[in-house]
């Protein structure tokens, strides 16, 4: 049951060129920062990247797109990241946007064995494309699918050594969603204690979905726009 490697670099072994992977984090909050750079230190490539956004140009996924390793990007929205507007305006990276609740709600689905649900979310618009759409209670909805990931990366507050993981607050975003839909899950914590230190009315994701956990070291966390006043 012993789930621990020593690091990022052993976490990620196994993820070769052109693996589908879920990045947890919103922006550059709750983003797992170790295996990132791990990640962009290796010549792995043709990866297809999920996750909310980019991060920015330096940072967070943003070190993927630098290096050209990402072949696709699937995301909600394009953030703060100038590299990610001109990679896809030039049709250098493959980009799927996708309506940030019905993104979340593919992960969790994927994540829950749900193999596809109705949203209204994007119809009448390109979103729509060739999707299957029913009327529901008077309203258009598009059939849209559950999604999962050859792995999943994730960031959590706290973990213990059977992949338990305790978010700190909004942090939790779409990590605890994309730690369930991974064939493989991998969880960087900055604190990782041993099994039985948790209380479990406080655990967001049960152990059972994480296959690899360890305890994570200098992290930035970056602010993504920083705004102040005079």
């Amino acid at each position: 049951m012993n789930k621990v490697v020593n690091n990022a670099y052993e976490a990620i072994r196994g993820i070769s060129d052109n693996a589908t992977i879920m990045f947890g984090g919103f922006g550059l909050c709750g983003i797992p920062e170790n295996c990132l750079k791990a990640l962009a230190e290796t010549d792995i490539k043709g990866l297809i990247c999920i996750s909310n956004n980019a991060g920015v140009d330096d940072f967070g996924l943003g070190v993927l797109l630098r290096k050209h390793q990402m072949r696709k990007m699937i995301a909600s929205y394009v953030g703060e990241n100038k590299e990610f507007e001109r990679q896809l305006l030039s049709g250098e990276l493959e980009v799927e946007l996708i309506p940030q609740g019905t993104l979340a709600e593919r992960i969790r689905a994927g994540g829950a064995g749900i193999p596809a649900f109705y949203v209204p979310a994007g119809f009448g618009t390109e979103v729509q494309q060739n999707k299957e759409v029913r009327e529901f209670h008077g309203k258009m909805h598009l059939l849209e699918t559950g999604m999962t990931a050859d792995f999943a990366i994730v960031k959590a507050k706290t973990g213990d050594t059977h992949g338990n993981l305790i978010f700190n607050k909004t942090a939790n975003n779409f990590n605890a969603a994309m730690a369930t839909a991974g064939k493989i899950t991998i969880a960087e914590v900055e604190e990782l204690v041993p099994f039985g230190k948790l209380d479990p009315n406080h655990i967001h994701v049960p152990g059972i979905y994480i296959q690899r956990i360890f305890q994570g070291k200098d992290y930035e966390k970056r602010i993504e726009f920083r705004t102040t006043s005079s």
